[in-house]
């Protein structure tokens, strides 16, 4: 597929009303294995890339290099690939789009805490700025560009008085901004789930283990809650961190 065609599948695809599984890689290797495994898209996840390559979250990699990366990725398989860019890397968000779009992402999860500048908290408005550039020069690209915007509101906690209402009004900004799907990290209960699903028509995306699930429950019970893309951050990979290091633990112990 072009890039113009992957862009338009994973578009449709969050526009179906589907619940939408994205599973989170960090290389050519997971990104095969999802692929053969019958997912129709994928996301890359900064956070397992940064630990792959010997980086760290938080904006430390060098973003040229994360971005070979993602190239790599994206010609390793035929699905069309979202990447994690945090909150931009500094960049501003047309510049942003355009280098992701050089080499092939089709989508973008974008936050709010901007961690090169002491993980500083954008105002509601000012992130929904930034989404509105990126959208802006993904039309103008003529990429049917899939930004998932996401907040950090329910994740900081009691730095905003009500962190539910301040993550549903920063959605739905986000929404009128041009985001496709949004993300409030942190979500763990089911009225959680129930009540930011609600908030906005655009997908609610939710962070799920790939063996355990989710706090709220299994994917039929996210799905009944409104939940319609799921994805699964660092937690696939370090569960096979985990499960690798229990079962080395038995050769270990025949040395």
């Amino acid at each position: 597929m072009s890039i113009e065609e992957r862009a338009r599948n994973l578009a449709d695809q969050h526009e179906s009303g589907d619940l939408v599984i994205l599973p989170t890689v960090w290389d050519t290797w997971s990104a095969r294995v999802a692929a053969d495994a019958g997912f129709t898209g994928l996301t890359i996840g900064s956070h397992p890339v940064a630990d792959a390559i010997g980086s760290a979250d938080g904006e430390q990699m060098d973003f040229d290099e994360y971005l070979a990366v993602i190239e790599r990725i994206v010609r390793s398989v035929d699905v069309p690939v979202s990447a994690d860019v945090e909150s931009g890397y500094g960049l501003p968000g047309g510049d942003l789009i355009n280098r992701l779009i050089e080499v092939g992402a089709v989508g973008a999860n974008i936050e709010d805490v901007v961690h090169r500048e002491g993980r500083r908290v954008r105002d509601r408005a000012e992130h929904a700025e930034y989404i509105a550039a990126a959208r802006e020069a993904a039309d103008s690209a003529g990429i049917p560009f899939v930004i998932n915007g996401r907040t950090d509101a329910m994740k900081l906690g009691d730095v905003f008085e009500d962190p539910l209402e301040e993550a549903a009004e920063r959605m739905r900004l986000m929404e009128q901004a041009g985001a496709r799907s949004v993300y409030p990290v942190g979500l763990r209960t089911a009225d959680e789930v129930r009540q930011l699903a609600g908030a906005v028509s655009v997908p609610v995306n939710v962070t799920a283990h790939p063996v355990e699930m989710h706090g709220a429950g299994d994917i039929a019970t996210l799905r009944e809650l409104g939940a319609r893309r799921i994805t699964f951050g660092p937690k696939w990979q370090a569960w096979l961190g985990e499960v690798s290091a229990k079962q080395f633990q038995t050769w270990v112990a025949e040395i």
